[in-house]
């Protein structure tokens, strides 16, 4: 059979393999969770997600230390207050977890970029994003408190603010009040596309965020949709969002394609806790291998669209790139 065409010519060998391939990979793009917990001397394990833990700021050290051994340069926070309130006043408070972990990491760890996670849901009560009006959360009433705790973010140190919250109008809101305050220069990455999923249940283990009664359907999106993915990404764009973000990332693969084909700002994808815990349970049961496992999940990621990936096997990557096992 005389062949044209072979594109097995291109696969013969691992050296040819990496010439052409079309999805090329970063430690760069890579951003760690991080739980930053009140309290003194605390290192505690979270059961659901094996190999990440609770830091109290005197022991951030742990994890700054193997994040930059590893080439990990960024992180995103997210803070577990001592106290909870109906208004959250722990997420803006200017001596809060979150702004104590910012000073710390600013001042012993320079080269770390920081996200911070603006929202309400860890550090209220009730458990959900926003200001109650009943048990219904009052959409207007809650930017207000976003501002605050975004501003105050940025008077600590943050490089980049993150808000998850949901809420409409939250993006035009938080960029006027950091530009008000004269954080001209801190970017906003928009929770744009964050659905209401079942996947971030070691999340709400790791973070004490469990709402205390109903749901966020409310405000997070229907697994359902597509269009309504794309509108609210538009409307962050419009807003001011200098990132935009889908999450989950490995069950809406299709959601980060569409948006980086449309828009002509980064995208960042979230790879959540339940996407790390079932691949860690797979594996510790021994019917996945890890390390392929992840290398391939993450790159589907990628080559699904996204600039940035945030992700807890941030380390384990960041090792599989300078392994050439991918990239």
């Amino acid at each position: 059979m005389d062949l044209l065409f072979r594109p097995r010519r291109l696969r013969t060998s691992e050296t040819l393999r990496k010439m052409v391939r079309e999805t090329r990979v970063s430690k760069q793009s890579l951003v760690y969770p991080l739980f930053a917990v009140d309290g003194e001397g605390i290192m505690e394990d979270i059961p659901s997600m094996e190999g990440q833990y609770r830091y109290s700021v005197d022991q951030l050290s742990v994890i700054l230390n193997q994040l930059t051994a590893a080439g990990v340069s960024k992180v995103i926070l997210f803070g577990i207050p001592a106290s909870k309130d109906s208004l959250g006043s722990q997420a803006y408070d200017d001596n809060g977890i979150v702004q104590r972990t910012i000073r710390y990491i600013r001042e012993y760890y320079p080269s770390v970029y920081i996200i911070t996670d603006v929202c309400m849901c860890e550090y209220t009560s009730h458990g959900h994003c926003g200001i109650l009006d009943g048990e219904y959360v009052d959409n207007d009433k809650t930017l207000e408190y976003l501002n605050r705790i975004a501003v105050s973010h940025a008077r600590a140190g943050a490089h980049m603010v993150a808000p998850s919250d949901m809420m409409d109008g939250r993006i035009h809101s938080i960029r006027l009040a950091l530009d008000e305050a004269g954080f001209i220069n801190v970017p906003v990455m928009a929770y744009s596309a964050k659905y209401a999923s079942a996947f971030y249940g070691p999340f709400r283990d790791a973070a004490g965020s469990a709402p205390s009664f109903g749901d966020r359907k409310s405000y997070q999106m229907d697994y359902h949709n597509r269009k309504e993915a794309i509108k609210e990404v538009e409307l962050d764009v419009a807003e001011g969002a200098d990132i935009v973000m889908v999450k989950p990332a490995l069950s809406y693969l299709d959601i980060i394609r569409e948006v980086s084909d449309l828009i002509d700002v980064p995208v960042a994808a979230y790879s959540v806790s339940g996407e790390y815990s079932m691949i860690k349970a797979a594996a510790k049961a021994g019917y996945l291998d890890e390390e392929k496992t992840v290398c391939e999940s993450a790159v589907s990621i990628y080559r699904a669209g996204a600039d940035i990936l945030i992700t807890y096997f941030a380390m384990d990557l960041a090792r599989y790139m300078d392994e050439g096992k991918i990239g």
